[in-house]
């Protein structure tokens, strides 16, 4: 359950208490979360390979380890020390998910709450001329930054794709389409988005120690984690996932067939596989194995969002228990995670390196029979008719809204006053809504459990009443609704429920025990300081764990 007055979470002293023990053991009883993990002593990883396998839970990884034992992931976790109870960040958003893995901090520490937002310091993309222009813009993290967001290249204009597509630059930054950045009102230059993130990265932070760092991700806009020297990663490969996927349907991106985002996360492996063998992510130069690299898998969030993909049926067949889309994906990503692993061993990096696997965010509902699709846009569009009618010649209430299994609104006046209206219009909205055999359902209070308003949502992220960049309501969704005018999908995330929170911890190889489970409360953003503590830098370097005292894991 988001606990939106408690500061975020310390790891607890039951977990270091667990690695203490002799032998390998469960660690079962909780304790509580603001205890402080003793620091442990430095260890001998010299690379760390991270990675992100969106979607997955940590119910997700036990179900198919359960059935298969002798798989790689099974022998990840055995080798390794697997933490239970992991929870990624409020919102559960790729973003802040990605974020806050290699920063160490939550959404009002980093600024970032979602990948498309608004600021109310920054002025609207496209600005020439800044006088008099009244500040206010929509931050758009996705593929619109694209200088071409229908190709998979982004925009470079490489000839052959998709085959060709590991050719792209490793400067991602260059793939971005500067007019389509939201704009300093004191410079007025366009923000890019390392330079809107407010903390360092571990990319930062290795970078100064002369360690080579290297990443993969799914847009061009994720050169945000270069952090705000904007040269945290040295090669950055980001191919388009909502770019038009060649060979497929027409129109259709690399989401819209699970084969199709295989083959499109088949392309980052490779990446990696280029770079464990010392080379950049395109096998031109050769550079070295970076200290920090990995990337992101997104192949089982489209298993678990499409209703049916390649003559199977997605999402879960019961509460908890995957379809068969999605255990044909766990596998593929197992057989993927194997590669990788191999090629560690065949070059002998196997005993220098730390594997950890993770995920930006989980996906709701895993139950099917709870799904509730909700039309936002209808609900939305009554709330700035209901705003303009009592208040006459008025505009829209809602400057930017962005709603998946949440609800977050940024309004164009943030007095108490519009923030209780917006709170109450919402609250008493009921109608009807489509479950996951498309027939019609009813939903209640716009399909919301809870809606924080004005200073309340605030508080939820721990920052100031009227800061530029928090949302003025946040909505935690009823369990199962999903917020989409159509019925093309039956999971999202964002949210705020355990299926969107609980997702996989394993840290293994190089600095870690072996077969262990700990089952005390853990955070993804302890991933920052416990990847700088594996490689001997400081974490106390990040930003963000001075800010919120983020703990590294206890991984021996």
């Amino acid at each position: 359950m988001f606990q939106p007055s408690v500061r975020p979470a310390r790891p607890a002293t039951a977990a270091a208490a667990a690695l203490a023990a002799v032998g390998a053991l469960t660690a079962t009883a909780a304790a509580p979360a603001s205890a402080h993990i003793p620091a442990h002593p430095r260890t001998s990883a010299r690379h760390v390979l991270l990675l992100s396998v969106d979607g997955l839970h940590q119910s997700d990884l036990a179900w198919y380890v359960a059935r298969h034992p002798q798989s790689a992931l099974a022998r990840l976790a055995a080798g390794g020390v697997e933490y239970t109870r992991a929870r990624t960040t409020v919102p559960s958003d790729s973003f802040p998910g990605m974020v806050g893995q290699l920063t160490g901090g939550n959404p009002g520490t980093t600024g970032v709450y979602y990948d498309d937002t608004y600021s109310h310091a920054l002025l609207p993309a496209g600005t020439t001329s800044c006088t008099g222009v009244r500040p206010g813009a929509e931050v758009d993290l996705t593929e619109d930054l694209d200088r071409n967001k229908d190709s998979l290249d982004a925009g470079q204009g490489l000839s052959g794709l998709p085959g060709s597509v590991l050719n792209m630059t490793g400067d991602a930054r260059s793939l971005i389409d500067p007019s389509k950045l939201p704009v300093d009102p004191a410079t007025c230059k366009p923000v890019y988005p390392h330079a809107y993130l407010k903390v360092n990265t571990v990319f930062d932070v290795a970078r100064k120690a002369g360690l080579r760092t290297a990443w993969s991700d799914k847009h061009v806009a994720y050169e945000i984690l270069n952090g705000p020297s904007g040269s945290g990663i040295q090669d950055l490969f980001a191919p388009e996932i909502n770019s038009e996927a060649t060979g497929y349907a027409a129109g259709d991106d690399w989401t819209k067939d699970n084969a199709a985002t295989e083959q499109y996360d088949g392309y980052k492996v490779q990446a990696v596989l280029n770079e464990i063998d010392g080379y950049d992510h395109g096998r031109t130069h050769k550079v070295g194995t970076p200290a920090v690299f990995g990337m992101n898998f997104q192949s089982v969030s489209t298993a678990q969002k499409l209703p049916a993909s390649d003559g199977l049926t997605g999402g879960y067949a019961a509460k908890g228990v995957p379809g068969p889309l999605l255990a044909k994906n766990l596998a593929f990503v197992d057989k993927e995670v194997g590669a990788l692993v191999t090629e560690l061993r065949k070059r002998h990096l196997d005993g220098s390196t730390t594997i950890i696997l993770s995920a930006k965010h989980g996906q709701s509902p895993t139950d099917p029979s709870a799904l509730t699709r909700v039309d936002d846009g209808a609900l939305l569009d009554g709330l700035n008719a209901a705003w303009k009618a009592a208040h006459p010649g008025a505009g829209d209430l809602v400057a930017h809204a962005v709603d998946d299994d949440a609800m977050l609104l940024w309004l164009t006046d943030r007095s108490r006053a519009a923030t209780d209206f917006a709170k109450a219009y919402l609250l008493a909205q009921s109608g009807t809504g489509n479950g996951i055999d498309g027939k019609a359902k009813p939903f209640t209070a716009s399909g919301l459990k809870t809606l924080y308003a004005g200073a309340a949502a605030a508080r939820c992220f721990h920052v100031r009443p009227g800061d530029a960049r928090v949302p003025d309501l946040f909505g935690i969704a009823q369990y199962g609704v999903v917020y989409t005018g159509g019925k093309s999908k039956i999971a999202e995330h964002g949210g705020a429920h355990a299926d969107d929170l609980d997702v996989p911890l394993v840290v293994s190889g190089a600095g870690a025990e072996h077969g262990v489970r700990i089952g005390v409360p853990v955070r993804t953003t302890q991933i920052a300081p416990t990847i700088l503590r594996l490689l001997g830098l400081e974490p106390r370097d990040l930003d963000a764990v001075r800010i919120e005292h983020t703990q590294a894991l206890p991984v021996r």
